[in-house]
C-alpha cells in the first residue's frame, strides 16, 4: 500500500498545484520557463503513475476486502465509465457542445470514472486509488471553475458535428477498453 500511496502523492501532487498554490505555480513557471516546468512536471507525474500501477498491482496480491458491492454496481460503473469516455473525448474534440457547457469535461470524466469504480469495488486498495482520484477531481473542478469566473473565461459554442464526433469517439474508445483492453491491461473483464 505504501508504494500506491507514494505514487498517488507523486502523480496527484503536481496535478494539484493549481488547486492549492496557483500563485506559486505562476511564479515558478516564470522563473524556470515553461519548458523546464513542463519537463519536471512530466517526469514527476510519470514516476508517480508508474508507482501507482506497481503499488496497485502489489496491493491486489493481498487484498483487504472492506465490503462486497452488489452486482448492479458493476453495471452502473459500466454506464459511468461510458459517460467518462465521452467526456474525455469531449476534452479533445474541438467545438463540441459538451465542452462548451461543462467547460472542464476531462476533470468530470475522472470524477465519473473514480465514483463508478468506488461503487463497483470494495477493497482497500480500490478505495485508496479511486477515492484519491475522486477527491482530486472534485477539488480540481472547483478550482478550475473559480479561475474561470475570476478571469472571465468564455468557451466557444459547440457545434452538432463536434458533439457527435466526441460522442462517437468516446463510445468507440469505451467499447475497445471495456471489451478488450481492460482485461488485457488490468486483468479484470468488466463486462464478462
Amino acid at each position: 500500500m505504501t508504494v500506491l500511496i507514494l505514487g498517488l502523492v507523486l502523480f496527484l501532487g503536481p496535478h494539484s498545484v493549481r488547486i492549492f498554490a496557483d500563485g506559486w505555480r505562476t511564479r515558478t513557471v516564470a522563473r524556470m520557463g515553461p519548458g523546464a516546468w513542463k519537463g519536471l512536471y512530466s517526469v514527476v507525474s510519470i514516476a508517480g503513475f508508474a508507482l501507482i500501477i506497481w503499488g496497485f498491482s502489489l496491493a491486489r496480491q493481498q487484498p483487504v476486502v472492506l465490503w462486497q458491492p452488489p452486482v448492479a454496481m458493476k453495471h452502473l460503473n459500466s454506464l459511468f465509465t461510458l459517460l467518462a469516455f465521452v467526456l474525455l473525448a469531449a476534452a479533445y474534440v474541438p467545438r463540441n457542445q459538451i465542452k462548451a457547457r461543462l467547460h472542464h469535461p476531462m476533470v468530470l470524466s475522472v470524477k465519473l470514472w473514480a465514483f463508478g469504480h468506488l461503487l463497483a469495488t470494495g477493497k482497500l486498495a480500490d478505495v485508496v486509488l479511486f477515492g484519491a482520484f475522486l477527491l482530486w477531481a472534485i477539488l480540481d473542478f472547483r478550482a478550475a471553475r473559480q479561475r474561470d469566473r475570476a478571469l472571465g473565461t468564455t468557451y466557444p459554442p459547440g457545434s452538432l458535428a463536434g458533439t457527435l464526433i466526441a460522442v462517437v469517439v468516446g463510445v468507440v474508445a469505451w467499447a475497445v477498453f471495456a471489451f478488450w483492453l481492460h482485461a488485457a491491461w488490468i486483468g479484470v473483464a468488466p463486462l464478462a
